[in-house]
Order: structure tokens, then C-alpha cells, then sequence
């Protein structure tokens, strides 16, 4: 069967559904394309390769809204950005697998790791304009509050592990505060304070009154629809011209306690590796080495290395 999805039948897959297992309503007319759209979905998923998503379970945790807004920024990740576009679907193999799990045992939507696509295209490296860093773009004093230390040899809003589970405590905290998803991921891009006296000022929590205010936030106007068209084209990359993507493999890595002064470039030349390696997994020592005066650092190495890294700390000391 050869069928040709529309990004329009896609916004009405029945698969939508609510957080904590909700359908998000539907009408008579809704009904009857969801189930057309599921019937040619396992079908498709029989025949050839014709439906490849990068995220290996299609279904959306969070409420969708499909509008000519969230068609802009669609339109603007297959024309304008596709090249960004393309390379953040690349990265999220490695990246979401893991940051789905830890928002799923902190109990929030899985589809909240979609914000560390738009906040940074999954780059330890990403910095705003704003001094936001890393992954999920926190700006130092959130981070401090949310338990990521910042010195001038260590940034963990580079590691995209800690600065995850920091992401999913601030993001929870913002959703018992304002009960809403969509206004939870605004207050993450414009701060929880401004967020407030908006809801405050309006007597609204619904996200999209709120966004035709004119002293609502350009950028944060913006936000939601751009985290919504990115989760819709992740979720089924094929479906929107992206084919032959160089996804890549999730990170395979052993953690090794390090005493201070210890160097990852000389590490890499003992352990026969480039040291770009071994600063890949360890993007939050900026120096890329632990000072003399840290007693031990928690670093990651790759599979298989524990001995030999054993054997280079023992010469070392």
C-alpha cells in the first residue's frame, strides 16, 4: 500500500494523548480519521521502510495543538532550518533515550526532553545570548538552585546527565505551580516570576490567551508552537523529508573516580585515544583536567577501560 501521510491527518493521530494517559477529546469527524490514520499506520509499519521514527514510540504525552503557528515553524524545520533541523534528529538518538527515562521516573511526560531539542539542538556547547548553558540552558543561578555546581574548572550544565535530572526537578516544580504544560514550558524559557504575573494580571493559565497579550514575550510566543512542530517532525522524520539520517548511537560509558590533577588529555594518550574522546563524555571540566586541589572527580570512560585506567591513576600516584 503506498499512502502519502498529510502533516494535517498527522496532527489528528489518535495517538495524542494528555499527560498521565488522557485522550485529548476528540469529535465525531476526529474519530473517524484517527482511525483510518491508525489502520494505515500498522500497515505501513508492515510493508517497506516507509515510516522510520527516531523516537521508537510514536505517541505524544504532552497535549498537541496543531495551528497555522505550529505549521510556520514545521514549514521553517523543512525549508529554512532543515539543515539545524536535521542535525539536532542526529543527535537525539544519543541524547533522548536517557532523558526520557529520567523524566519518566520523576513521573513527568517523556515528551518534555523535545525542550532540550529547541533550547539547544542537544549541544553540551549551546550558549544564549542570555549566558543560558548547556543542554537545557540554565542560567547559573537556577542551576546553583537545582543543585549544578559552576566553578571556573567545572560547568555540570555541560553533563548532560546531572543537568537532566536539574531540568526535571525545576520542570516539576513549574508544573505543580502552574498546572499547565504548556505554561510550564514557557515559564522554563521565561522564568517562572514573569510567567506568574502574567497569569496574575490576565486571570488565565491558558497558554494561548496569554500569548496574544502584547506584553507576553515575543520569544516565548514562539516557543510553544516551535516545541510542538519539533516533537510532531521528530516523531516521524520520513514523514516530513527527512530520510537518511546519520542518527547517533546513545553513549556507552563506565564512570571512574579520578584523584585531583588529573589530566584527560594525558589519560587519552595512556589509553591509546583521542582526547576529544574522552572530552565528549566529560564536557563539564572545561580545562579539561581536575585541579590538584579536588580530592577525586567522578569522570566517564569508555566500556572496557576500567583496568587500564586503573593502571594509569596507580602510576600517577
Amino acid at each position: 500500500m503506498n499512502i502519502r501521510f498529510t502533516i494535517g491527518l498527522l496532527a489528528l493521530l489518535v495517538c495524542f494523548r494528555a499527560w498521565g494517559g488522557t485522550q485529548v477529546a476528540l469529535n465525531t469527524g476526529e474519530r473517524e480519521l484517527q482511525g483510518i490514520v491508525q489502520k494505515m499506520v500498522k500497515e505501513q509499519s508492515r510493508t517497506a521502510n516507509s515510516f522510520t521514527p527516531v523516537d521508537t514510540s510514536p505517541y505524544f504525552d504532552i497535549p498537541i495543538t496543531y495551528n497555522t503557528k505550529v505549521k510556520w515553524w514545521i514549514n521553517y524545520f523543512q525549508t529554512t532550518g532543515r539543515g539545524w533541523f536535521r542535525k539536532w534528529l542526529e543527535r537525539s538518538n544519543a541524547y533522548l533515550p536517557s532523558m526520557q527515562k529520567t523524566l519518566q521516573e520523576r513521573g513527568l511526560p517523556q515528551d518534555l526532553a523535545y525542550v532540550a531539542m529547541i533550547e539547544s539542538g542537544f549541544s553540551p556547547n549551546a550558549i544564549s545570548s542570555a549566558a543560558a548553558v548547556g543542554y537545557w540552558q540554565f542560567i547559573t543561578p537556577t542551576a546553583n538552585r537545582y543543585g549544578l555546581r559552576t566553578t571556573w574548572w567545572l560547568d555540570e550544565r555541560r553533563d548532560f546527565s546531572k543537568s537532566t535530572t536539574a531540568a526535571a526537578r525545576y520542570l516539576g516544580d513549574l508544573f505543580r505551580q502552574f498546572g499547565s504544560w504548556y505554561l510550564t514550558a514557557s515559564a522554563y524559557n521565561m522564568g517562572e516570576g514573569r510567567t506568574q504575573r502574567l497569569v496574575n494580571k490576565y486571570q488565565s493559565k491558558n497558554y494561548w490567551i496569554l500569548s496574544k497579550k502584547r506584553d507576553f514575550p515575543d520569544e516565548t510566543r514562539q516557543y510553544i508552537p516551535k516545541l510542538l512542530a519539533a516533537m510532531l517532525i521528530a516523531k516521524a522524520p520520513r514523514l516530513y523529508g527527512f530520510h537518511e539520517l546519520k542518527l547517533k548511537p546513545p553513549y556507552t560509558y563506565e564512570y571512574f573516580h579520578v584523584p585531583g590533577g588529573t589530566d584527560l588529555h594525558n589519560l587519552a594518550n595512556y589509553l591509546g585515544l583521542n582526547a576529544s574522546q574522552l572530552t565528549k563524555l566529560n564536557p563539564e571540566l572545561l580545562k579539561g583536567f581536575v585541579p590538584a586541589s579536588v580530592r577525586s572527580h567522578k569522570i566517564r570512560i569508555p566500556k572496557g577501560l576500567t583496568p587500564k585506567v586503573s593502571q594509569f591513576i596507580r602510576a600517577q600516584l
